[in-house]
């Protein structure tokens, strides 16, 4: 079976439920139980939605693209404001 195959079944299957849920909540009345119940199954259909939303995507690649790093040193001019680790500023000394 194809993804889209499952998810439709997953569908119909909740679609018996949401109907059992509605057919119970007539027989049994609209308490804290079956408000719950009718939540759960709610919350089910928008989950699946939204897995449904995510299969119609194109996958992610799975690598990232690699960036090449030049072996060419770096412009001294980008630390000129930095700090040595550990040693605190280069004009400063250390207490």
């Amino acid at each position: 079976m194809s993804v889209h195959d499952d998810l439709t079944s997953v569908q119909r299957c909740l679609d018996d439920l949401a109907r059992s849920v509605g057919r119970l909540e007539q027989q049994i009345g609209t308490g804290l139980e079956m408000r719950r119940v009718r939540v759960d199954a709610d919350h089910l259909r928008e989950s699946l939605a939204l897995l449904r939303e995510a299969a119609d995507q194109p996958a992610a690649p799975r690598r990232p693209d690699l960036v090449a790093i030049p072996d060419a040193p770096y412009d001294n001019s980008l630390w000129t404001d930095s700090d040595d680790e550990g040693l605190g500023a280069r004009d400063r000394h250390a207490p």
